[in-house]
């Protein structure tokens, strides 16, 4: 896996607004990075999905 390429076609969907096909593509990626013992690699895109969780926060949680 190219993990800049999947970190690229991650943020192509969350600056599109499409929040559950890049958290699904970034839990792929954590599943594949686990699958072959690459722990950087589940630690990157364990970040890109707390990433995507603070945009989700930030657009549609409450203010108060």
């Amino acid at each position: 896996m190219n993990i800049d390429s999947e970190k690229a076609r991650v943020k192509s969907f969350v600056d599109r607004g499409n929040f559950h096909a890049a958290l699904n593509i970034a839990l792929s990626a954590v599943n594949e990075s686990r699958r072959n013992n690459d722990q950087p690699g589940v630690d990157t895109f364990l970040r890109v999905i707390q990433d995507i969780v603070e945009e989700l926060t930030a657009q549609f949680g409450s203010k108060s």
